[in-house]
């Protein structure tokens, strides 16, 4: 993956239009809802003004939190690859991490929270860098083996998955974990989501490193980085943000690959410059999502996952046959 910097001169203002778009989402998120409460109301105490508190803000958040950290999650994976096709949703991660808690459930039935959380941060670690140590061993002048190499090695994880849940019973619990909707976000059924965006906040500081190992192992020794433990760092958090976003909201198809796709074809791929790009414009597009869900067939809702994958088809088929941008 080379790097695609873009002249300053030529560079779209995403900024201003991300930030207007995304208060506007805000505000459309807080207003609508199954319940027939005008916005002023909300405001105001008594009845109304709880259902703001204890459902609406926390679901308009755990959608910013779980785009953001997710989409993050998503440029980390590309960097390390080399290859603008894969995401934790691609590589296998996603898949270890709902192994991870399925066993946590099948062992430890009751297992408190922190506990699944350790686990399913553990296996989706191991996945990805089993996934890693697989990309190696194929040719560069085919990038698109690398995904088609990572759908394969999840579906198989996944199909053993799901034969276990299976057997034991909890298939349904299993579509929860991988079908993200968030009609049951409500306080105190969220929160866990703020560490994932404090996680993905840890990669900013991590930027230039992750920008410098992206031009691969041996350029990256050779100016003096310590490859393998930036390797670690970056797996970490996105494992962590993985098994974060599954455990609570469920895990949410292409935004680690299409977010970051989008910001660098007109930003190119500085880390540290796009990174609070793709937090913003992930945290927007998985909001936008979710209100799309909620209108739809209101009062009734279509699970997040299932329209953001159909979005993110549709922009993936597009990234694989549209001309590459011209920064310069």
């Amino acid at each position: 993956m080379s790097l695609q910097i873009a002249p300053r001169s030529r560079r779209l203002p995403l900024w201003p239009f991300l930030s207007v778009a995304l208060t506007a989402l805000i505000l459309a998120s807080l207003a609508i809802g199954a319940s027939s409460v005008s916005f002023v109301d909300l405001f105001r105490s008594g009845e109304a003004g709880s259902l703001l508190l204890v459902s609406r803000i926390p679901r308009t958040l755990a959608a910013l939190l779980a785009g953001a950290s997710l989409a993050v999650a998503g440029i980390i994976m590309q960097t390390f690859v080399r290859n603008r096709f894969v995401e934790p949703g691609t590589t296998g991660t996603a898949e270890c991490a709902a192994l991870g808690i399925l066993a946590t459930t099948l062992f430890v039935p009751a297992a408190p929270l922190f506990l699944k959380m350790v686990v399913s941060s553990g296996t989706a670690l191991a996945g990805a860098a089993v996934f890693m140590m697989l990309v190696r061993k194929l040719p560069p002048t085919q990038p698109l083996l690398v995904p088609l190499t990572g759908l394969i090695y999840g579906a198989t994880i996944f199909a053993a998955t799901e034969f276990v849940a299976y057997e034991y019973d909890l298939l349904q619990y299993l579509s929860v974990w991988m079908a993200a909707e968030f009609s049951g976000v409500m306080q105190g059924r969220y929160e866990l989501l703020w560490v994932s965006g404090a996680v993905a906040v840890l990669a900013y500081f991590f930027a230039d490193r992750f920008t410098i190992a992206g031009f691969g192992q041996e350029t990256a020794i050779g100016l003096g980085l310590n490859y393998r433990q930036v390797l670690i760092i970056g797996l970490c958090i996105v494992a962590l943000i993985t098994s974060f976003t599954i455990i609570t909201v469920g895990m949410i198809p292409f935004v680690g690959l299409v977010v970051p796709n989008i910001v660098s074809r007109y930003r190119g791929d500085n880390a540290r410059e796009t990174l609070p790009l793709i937090a913003l414009l992930g945290g927007a597009l998985v909001l936008a999502s979710d209100l799309i869900g909620r209108l739809i067939n209101y009062p009734y809702e279509i699970p997040v996952g299932v329209v953001f994958g159909v979005l993110g088809t549709v922009v993936f088929l597009w990234f694989l046959f549209a001309k590459p941008a011209r920064n310069g």
